[in-house]
């Protein structure tokens, strides 16, 4: 049996600069892995098939059929390495659908990384098969600081010095990604005229933190800028919008408040809220 992390995908910045002829969309982002919120995967050897099951926290509504995007990546690797072998994976689920922050695109790319080394799929035709699932799943294969271009298919990893310490607060309602990108064609594909400063350690990636998605997103959840309202008046500085919401996240640099943060937030705020910091790529 193979147990497996996959870790939350949180975008620092995300650019969008237009919408392409094949219905996605042109992205510059910077994003990394963090280790909280995150997933775990257990995946077993079977004599066929791929069977899916999935527990916890953040389980209810995650589908175990062939939808899901776990279950898709393992029948894709399968069919790629023309094996008769099967998988049984369980998936003990944390990162909250919905919330901008990646979590089955990195239940895929954890499935695609243990089936393609059992089924020796090599890395480059892996990363093919990640653009197949979806805009995000080269980013969480690759692991760690990337910038996605493309629409999320072109991946450079970049190196961030120094570990990044984050909060991310996630309300109790979720964004539809779909749903986000539609209002941002449909407002005429704004820029968003708010910015945070950049993190410690990203200043010669970044000048600022800026996330053009936050107002057709406020647009699709009219209780976003409530929220966002809310949390920064708790942790006292801005919060940034994670991808296509629903989350929020801070950069807190001192360890002390960056530990003592999401109580503070969940004490005053009816929301989920994780201290994370940034991970290396996946060996």
């Amino acid at each position: 049996m193979n147990e497996v992390l996959a870790p939350a995908k949180l975008t620092l910045s995300l650019h969008v600069l237009g919408r392409r002829d094949d219905g996605f969309h042109d992205l510059d982002a910077l994003t990394v892995s963090i280790d909280e919120p995150h997933d775990w995967l257990a995946i077993q050897d079977a004599d066929s098939g791929v069977t899916l099951a999935v527990r916890g926290p953040a389980a209810r509504g995650v589908p175990v059929d062939g939808t899901n995007l776990a279950a898709r990546a393992a029948e894709l690797v399968r069919r790629e390495a023309g094996t008769t072998a099967g998988a049984a994976i369980s998936l003990a689920k944390e990162i909250p659908s919905g919330a901008g922050l990646g979590g089955g695109s990195s239940d895929a790319a954890a499935v695609l990384r243990v089936l393609g080394g059992a089924w020796d799929v090599d890395g480059e035709r892996l990363a093919e098969l990640a653009a197949e699932l979806g805009s995000d799943v080269p980013a969480c294969l690759a692991g760690g600081a990337v910038w996605m271009r493309g629409r999320g298919e072109v991946i450079e990893p970049v190196v961030i010095e120094e570990i990044l310490r984050v909060v991310v607060v996630v309300p109790p309602f979720s964004c539809s990604t779909p749903a986000v990108y539609r209002a941002w064609d449909e407002l005429g594909g704004p820029r968003s005229e708010r910015v945070v400063p950049a993190p410690y350690g990203t200043s010669h990636h970044l000048a600022e933190l800026r996330n053009d998605l936050e107002p057709a997103a406020e647009q699709v959840e009219s209780g976003l800028t409530a929220f966002r309202t809310a949390i920064e008046s708790v942790a006292g500085q801005p919060a940034m919008l994670a991808g296509s919401g629903s989350a929020y996240f801070f950069c807190v640099e001192d360890p002390v408040r960056w530990r003592a943060l999401p109580g503070l937030l969940t004490d005053s705020v009816d929301s989920t809220a994780w201290a994370g910091a940034t991970l290396d790529r996946p060996r």
